[in-house]
């Protein structure tokens, strides 16, 4: 069969869009029978259904109307009778679809405009959607560009076959970028929008860093060194921990490279940014001491319920452990997860003196005690009444001068201490109109519920509103420093798994949940754990 002129030229112009805008062939065809649908209706009325095919291979176009079967016509425009339908298609039945074809038809120039607008929109669509599946799939990737312009401080990449944008907040400080510079960045998100799919790229991600250590690092690439976790103050400083899967391989000396020349690669691409690499350890306080490099640790003091650490260091290196700014603890915190606090021995040695004063005084008022008395309990470790109170007789008794008549003394008058403050919480928990069923709870104190009713909190009910962070406090990070907010209970130290589990009791006694419903979550838990 010939194919005309007009026909071949179809599907050249349909071929080129599509190599053009990289996308399939057919989606430009079809966008072709839309525009030719449109410009149908146009002519034959809008409420006719018309419906336009182009032969892919020949070019040919067939316009045809839609009537659908019936029994009882209501719509003269779209539907025809069964009976009437039988005489042209025997077979026909109710639901079935009557094609009548149309003569071709010529464009007009309105016709035609509102054709072309058909075609770029749904090629325009197309191209997004192309643009969007292939980098979404390349989050979390490093891809090179073409500075095409800049606007306010954000450069507008041109990466072929789509664009990307690296907002000023994205770059390194002090980087300036003019049209036709060579980037190279890191893709962490790609998004549908009103106006197209935007690629976010940056500069400054701390993954960036990781992923071009990748690419310097053969052993990072092939999986024998592991990147364990970075953190960096871009342009200035920063810190990567590595670990070696195989033990004949030092991870920090292959990231190095001889001569430097692996990490050397690394600080060229990000201007100059100064980066220690950090042996990582599964020890959390082996960790911190490698991640405050190049400052020396004398001591280290974990606390993993509110997963923060006191560091002691020598007098001289108070300010290399804490850097210029900050920024050395800073960074470590970053690295390891943790909150450093650090002080110098001297600083250490004056507050143990001062919380050993402290207990000493406790001791001599609470249980009318000499001062003698209440430091020797004080060195012997003993930070609380309730510890002098319920802890076994004859670890008091074996202290040097204590025998079992003085540990039997100290120990009524701890618990009479305990049973008047008792007394006074139990007036004030009344006073302020709390009610007694929140004993109930798992955990609770009467001084806690003195506390809960200074928070406005009375019945269970109240108690069951509470989320963990509300009890044991939350922690904000924001420019780079974390800052903590306690919660209505944090200054009795209960963990956010107390905390949790004394909010599910409430719950579980306001009926708001079942009782399967907090066994059902708990097997979740063991599962996860697990």
């Amino acid at each position: 069969m010939a194919v005309s002129a007009n026909r071949l030229e179809l599907l050249q112009i349909a071929d080129a869009v599509a190599r053009e805008k990289s996308i399939d062939k057919s989606i430009v065809i079809a966008a072709m029978a839309d525009a030719i649908q449109k410009a149908a209706r146009a002519r034959y009325g809008q409420e006719t259904n018309i419906r336009a095919d182009i032969n892919p291979h020949t070019g040919e176009m067939k316009l045809q109307r839609l009537m659908q079967v019936v029994e009882q016509v209501e719509d003269y425009d779209k539907e025809v009778a069964l009976l009437t339908a039988r005489e042209r298609n025997p077979d026909a039945q109710v639901g079935d679809f009557l094609a009548e074809i149309l003569p071709p038809m010529e464009f007009g120039r309105i016709a035609a405009q509102s054709a072309k607008q058909v075609i770029v929109q749904k090629v325009r669509e197309a191209e997004r959607d192309r643009q969007f599946d292939e980098y979404k799939d390349r989050i979390g990737e490093i891809v090179n560009g073409t500075v095409k312009r800049v606007e306010y401080g954000n450069v507008i990449v041109d990466l072929g076959r789509g664009e990307a944008i690296i907002r000023r907040d994205e770059l390194i400080p002090r980087e300036n970028y003019k049209y036709g510079d060579r980037v190279r960045a890191y893709v962490y998100d790609v998004r549908r929008e009103q106006r197209g799919p935007q690629i976010f790229m940056s500069r400054t991600h701390p993954q960036f860093m990781a992923k071009l250590f990748t690419m310097e690092v053969p052993e990072i690439y092939e999986g024998i060194i592991e990147i364990k976790s970075v953190a960096r103050d871009p342009g200035s400083r920063a810190k990567i921990a590595v670990i070696s899967r195989d033990s004949s391989i030092d991870p920090v000396g292959a990231c190095v490279g001889m001569r430097g020349s692996r990490v050397q690669a690394v600080v060229g691409e990000l201007q100059g940014e100064k980066i220690d690499i950090i042996p990582w350890s599964g020890e959390a306080a082996s960790f911190i001491v490698n991640a405050l490099q190049p400052a020396e640790v004398a001591k280290v003091v974990l606390d993993e319920d509110a997963e923060r650490i006191e560091v002691v260091v020598p007098n001289d290196q108070l300010s290399l452990a804490i850097g210029r700014r900050g920024q050395n603890v800073r960074l470590a915190s970053q690295l390891t997860g943790w909150d450093i606090d650090i002080m110098t021995e001297q600083e250490e040695s004056e507050r143990r003196q001062k919380e050993f004063v402290e207990r000493s005084n406790l001791f001599m008022d609470a249980l009318n005690v000499d001062e003698m008395v209440g430091q020797v309990l004080a060195s012997e470790g003993f930070t609380t009444v309730e510890e002098v109170a319920y802890v076994e007789q004859d670890e008091i008794a074996s202290i040097d001068g204590f025998d079992e008549d003085t540990a039997s003394e100290i120990q009524e008058r701890a618990k009479e201490f305990l049973d008047r403050i008792e007394t006074e919480q139990d007036e004030k928990r009344t006073a302020l109109g709390v009610s007694d069923e929140l004993r109930q709870i798992d955990g609770i104190t009467t001084a806690m519920m003195v506390t809960l009713g200074e928070d406005g909190v009375k019945t269970i009910e109240d108690f069951a509103g509470y989320a963990v962070d509300d009890l044991t406090g939350w922690k904000e990070r924001k420019d780079g420093e974390t800052k903590f907010f306690p919660g209505v209970l944090a200054s009795f130290n209960i963990t956010r798994g107390d905390a949790e589990a004394m909010i599910v009791d409430a719950r579980r006694k306001a009926g708001w949940i079942s009782e399967d419903e907090v066994e059902a979550s708990d097997e979740e838990a063991e599962t996860a754990s697990a």
